[in-house]
């Protein structure tokens, strides 16, 4: 379970007609997808439901406004979003009033040891849990909830606790709406705090994981300075010692308190009716306890007084960093909106603002303008620059911004700029909220923050609205002496040990067994229906413009919103260069309009333009509003053709690469990347073959505008999802760009996996690190048909691919070694590359000191794999729901046809993978197993601290090769 930020909710507002200097955008009635049903149970629980049958899956989640401000410092909040996939009196226990007693003498022990400082006295005392809990797992069946959920149609199980919510949300396929709302509803009703000890050591993994993090020091003490005296100010897992400190008793106060029905939020979104569900969620979430929300003291950060220089330490060394930092308004606020649009002003998508100026113009490095808006009560905006390297002065660039400042407070900009920028962002408003996901996540962020579907709404007007006499006047209010400079410092701040306790783990009695609860659940009437696939025919519209470009279309009954890609069939597998060709020329102006002139004249049209570089393609996306899509292409072909050389930006970019080598090794988990791909890949691992500062700089930004007019000569897939018709999209398209030229056929370049030859263990040694990252890599041989990969599928999902898997029920839930642990394939498409080599790879994040513990259990597993009957009738469900809960919105299909087709693919692979999969059982699981498995050599991959490590046992998994930082990072 990951902890989450709540994005802004500016960002997510509806647009539905704007009148700007001449471009008119004039947006589609409000439809059906877009209403939102909200009522409220008998006992009070909020329900908002939004129908949309456009993809065939359901995103539902539940919001407690509880979060980590309740609890300052103590993760109790945390904590017990953890407890709540631990099963209730009757989901995950074979007798649950045999398995009480022993866990109300657990909770009294860890109340004693909260209140316990004698180290000696403590041990015994954990001791004493670690013999309590070994009774309590006789009568435990782990991961049952978890189970349950993937067995009824869910996938993407997960919650994440914020400072003002704890969220609890998946995907589930709608024919299993009534187990769905009966197994999260079940959950809250008398959760249960089994299995703590090991959970305990679970969220010591979590913040292990988040220590390793390059940024996460100088996140945790930025929100320290910036909500110094509040509830924001403290980690959202809570401290060091508060987690070794554990109250169950105050964690069952949380939830008595804050887990009331009246304090929480059902949000049910995609292919549902709205019609007649309210009887079903009577009967389910009605049970929940009704209660008086808790009222929650205001949090009032003390104003900044501008008075000293603070610093943060970061690991990242050369460039200078600053930034400012001002109280703004929360979203709440009639403010909000026109601070957000000032901010804009000064730094957008575009780059059209008074900050990108200044970036645009080479006065500095970078500089950014954005809120942090995830809090209910507090909202701090921020400017951050980056002075020219190498020399640049941060007082020359802070002088710079405030200028840039000071032209927003006097009205320096004009109605035409601020009347294209809300354009901008309405479109991209009318964007994020286009699909079931992003309507979810609205949603929930909606309630979280105590506003509602009206305000959402009623932000279109706001935004719409928004003067220049706004802008000045929020500029003058919130942007002036009450602020704060934090700039960089080359460092990184301590990090707090947390040893191993050293308590024997606990192996439930029950694993795989099924709960009285469970057995009641498979009564429960569902109709199985057919999974729903992408039809390649009939969902999409082909037409072959050339013999090397390909056009796909897909309507849009949603907004008049137009998005084109143009997907050139070369990548950085094929070019590594093109990563920096991506990065040079989204720089770039024309050799008529400068890069600001550029961003302005895709402005008027309300148009952005990005190119993203992938392993076998370059994507370069257009998207805008349907009035506007031909001078939005003739500007894009314009571009295309005629990038100007900036020999700035270009600097910038080598420069840039510099600095990225030098933070590489900060960060445990890049390393791990590293040594994976140099064992998976060997010499062409994309790090080895990665370009270098030293080799971009020799080769020069010519060679980088050669390879992007190369670039376009390559086979194209073209995919518009829009309103317009085919036909006048195919005429815009052949009218601009130059279609002629596309006469390379796609020479797709997947490096073959590297043959394990024998059992090695590969070593990078990284003292810093406080968690060691453990993986296995293997190759299991050419699997060229259907039925050789769905065999591998359902072997790979029984084995590492959820909760529910022996990798994570194993190493993770019985014996907490590891805060994340799992497996995943290794292939090339099938059509293209059928005799290709297929690997398996696993990864697991465990603390140092339990690094040889995880690695012999995981080694154990592969060696002698169990057998557990339920655990397969649970990984077949799961691969059925998802192929079904992945099924692309309507921006997406374009895409995903486009691609299985340049895979070789006529019609969708995905329905023989369900016949081939529908008649497998354990035996073929088993089979696969000691076909590809059993007798494998593997490789072992370890990154972490070499102290922490018993080398002589290391040795008895194979052969031990030390890597060095040239062995995996071309510099």
């Amino acid at each position: 379970m990951k902890t989450i930020f709540v994005s802004r909710l500016w960002r997510r507002v509806v647009a539905t007609m704007l009148l700007t200097s001449g471009v008119v955008c004039a947006f589609a009635q409000t439809t059906d997808v877009l209403k939102v049903t909200q009522f409220t149970l008998d006992n009070g629980l909020t329900v908002w439901v939004n129908e949309d049958h456009s993809q065939p899956s359901v995103y539902g989640a539940v919001v407690v406004k509880a979060g980590a401000r309740d609890c300052p410092d103590t993760g109790i909040a945390h904590y017990f979003e953890h407890i709540l996939f631990k099963g209730t009196d009757k989901i995950g226990t074979v007798d649950y009033e045999k398995e009480k007693v022993w866990l109300d003498s657990i909770s009294a022990q860890y109340d004693l040891l909260s209140v316990t400082k004698d180290e000696a006295s403590r041990r015994q005392i954990q001791k004493h849990i670690n013999e309590l809990s070994q009774h309590a797992a006789e009568y435990a069946i782990p991961n049952e909830f978890s189970t349950l959920i993937s067995q009824y149609g869910g996938t993407k199980l997960n919650a994440g606790t914020s400072y003002d919510e704890t969220i609890y949300y998946n995907v589930f396929s709608p024919q299993y709406v009534e187990q769905w709302c009966m197994l999260n509803s079940e959950r809250l009703l008398s959760p249960v705090f089994r299995l703590f000890q090991g959970e305990l050591e679970t969220v010591y993994e979590e913040k292990n994981m988040y220590a390793d993090n390059l940024l996460m020091g100088a996140m945790e003490h930025g929100l320290a300075m910036l909500f110094e005296g509040t509830p924001y100010a403290y980690p959202i897992v809570g401290s060091t010692e508060n987690l070794k400190n554990p109250r169950l008793s105050d964690m069952k106060a949380f939830y008595d308190k804050y887990y009331v029905a009246s304090n929480m939020g059902l949000v049910l979104c995609g292919d549902i009716s709205a019609d007649n569900l309210r009887p079903l969620l009577e009967r389910t979430f009605g049970r929940l306890r009704q209660g008086v929300p808790p009222e929650r003291p205001a949090v009032n950060p003390k104003p900044f007084d501008g008075s000293k220089d603070n610093i943060l330490k970061l690991p990242i060394p050369l460039i200078k960093i600053e930034g400012i930092a001002f109280r703004t308004p929360t979203d709440s606020h009639p403010d909000y909106v026109p601070v957000e649009v000032m901010l804009n002003l000064l730094y957008n998508e575009n780059q059209t603002g008074l900050l990108d100026s200044l970036t645009n113009q080479g006065k500095m490095m970078g500089a950014i303008a954005a809120s942090i808006s995830q809090f209910n009560d507090a909202n701090v905006s921020l400017v951050g620059y980056i002075p020219n390297l190498p020399f640049g002065s941060r007082k020359k660039a802070n002088k710079m911004v405030w200028e840039q400042i000071e032209r927003i407070k006097q009205g320096k900009f004009s109605e035409q700029t601020l009347d294209e920028l809300k354009t901008s962002l309405l479109r991209t408003h009318e964007q994020e909220m286009e699909t079931i996901t992003g309507r979810a996540a609205i949603l929930t962020e909606l309630f979280a923050k105590g506003l509602t579907w009206d305000d959402y709404l009623d932000r279109r007007r706001q935004i719409e609205q928004v003067s220049k006499t706004d802008i000045m006047r929020v500029a003058n209010t919130y942007f002036g002496s009450q602020n704060i400079t934090v700039h960089k410092k080359m460092g990184s701040y301590p990090k707090d040990r947390v040893s191993q306790p050293g308590y024997t783990p606990v192996t439930p009695s029950h694993a795989g067994w099924q709960s009285e609860y469970a057995k009641a659940l498979e009564q429960v009437p569902a109709d199985d229906s057919a999974v729903e696939l992408v039809d390649f025919q009939h969902d999409v519209n082909t037409t072959a413009m050339t013999p090397l470009v390909t056009l796909y279309t897909v309507g849009n009954k949603v907004n008049d919103l137009f998005n084109l890609q143009l997907i050139f069939h070369q990548g950085t597998d094929e070019e590594p260069m093109l990563e920096h060709v991506a990065d040079y020329v989204s720089e770039l102006g024309t050799d008529s309009l400068t890069k600001h002139q550029l961003g302005q004249a895709f402005g008027r049209l309300g148009t952005s333009l990005s190119v993203q570089a992938e392993d076998h393609s370059t994507v370069v996306t257009l998207t805008g509003f349907d009035s506007q899509f031909e001078p939005s292409v003739a500007l894009l072909a314009h571009f295309l053709a005629q990038p100007k050389d900036d020999q700035k930006k270009f600097k910038d970019i080598v420069q840039g690469i510099s600095v990225s080598d030098r933070a590489f090794f900060k960060e445990n988990s890049s390393i791990a990347e590293a040594v994976l791909d140099k064992v998976s890949l060997g010499e062409r691992s994309r790090y080895l073959r990665r370009v270098t500062s030293g080799q971009l700089k020799t080769a020069g930004s010519s060679r980088l505008l050669s390879l992007f007019q190369t670039l376009q000569t390559v086979q194209l897939s073209i995919v518009y999802s829009g309103t317009l018709s085919d036909e006048n999209v195919e005429q815009a398209l052949r009218r601009h760009i130059r279609l002629a030229n596309v006469t390379m056929p796609a020479q797709d370049d997947y490096p073959p996996l590297q043959t394990v030859s024998e059992p090695t263990v590969y070593l990078y040694d990284n003292p810093q690190a406080r968690q060691t990252i453990v993986m296995t890599f293997e190759t299991l041989g050419p699997m060229p048909t259907v039925d050789e990969r769905t065999r591998a599928d359902l072997w790979g999902s029984y084995f590492g691919g959820g909760m529910s898997s022996l990798l994570f029920q194993n190493i993770r839930e019985y014996h907490s070694y590891a805060y994340y642990t799992g497996g995943y394939p290794l292939r090339n498409p099938m059509k293209l590359q059928p005799d290709a080599e297929v690997g398996y790879v696993t990864m697991t994040g465990t603390q140092a000191d339990k690094t040889m513990p995880a690695l012999q259990t995981l080694d154990t597993l592969f060696t002698v794999m169990p057998v557990v009957g339920q655990n397969l009738k649970t990984a077949k469900r799961s691969l059925v729901s998802g192929i079904n809960n992945r099924y692309p919105s309507f921006r997406d299909i374009g895409e995903y046809v486009a691609t299985q087709r340049h895979n070789g693919y006529t019609k969708n692979p995905e329905a023989e993978v369900l016949r081939r999969l529908e008649p497998l059982q354990m035996a073929d699981v088993t089979t696969f197993y000691e076909q590809h498995i059993a007798h494998n050599p593997r490789a072992i991959m370890i990154v972490g601290n070499k102290k922490t490590l018993d080398m002589s046992i290391l040795s008895n998994y194979g052969r031990i090769v030390e890597l060095k930082p040239a062995d995996i990072y071309s510099k």
